[in-house]
């Protein structure tokens, strides 16, 4: 295994969590995504030890594919529209 800090894969399940905490302070899916992108490329690293390029671009591909399964998982159905009741101002 080589001794480079991208290639740990604890680190990357570390930053997971990080992301994860992130996520519950700015709720929005979007570190969300992230983070379950980072805790796959940590697993992934349990097995395999690419090159940084091809790291991060895994990384990228599966941070997209969770953000586009949480974006459809919790998208509102379609055709409906979300309204309000109460008006926060009065």
């Amino acid at each position: 295994m080589s001794d480079a800090l991208w290639s740990v894969w604890w680190l990357w399940i570390a930053g997971a969590l990080a992301l994860g905490v992130v996520e519950m302070l700015l709720p929005g899916f979007i570190f969300l995504g992230f983070a379950i992108g980072a805790a796959l490329t940590g697993l992934m690293l349990l097995a395999v030890t690419p090159s940084l390029p091809v790291l991060l671009l895994v990384f990228a591909a599966l941070s997209l594919a969770a953000w586009l399964l949480l974006r459809r998982s919790f998208a509102l159905p379609t055709g409906q529209v979300k309204t309000f009741k109460d008006d926060i101002n009065g």
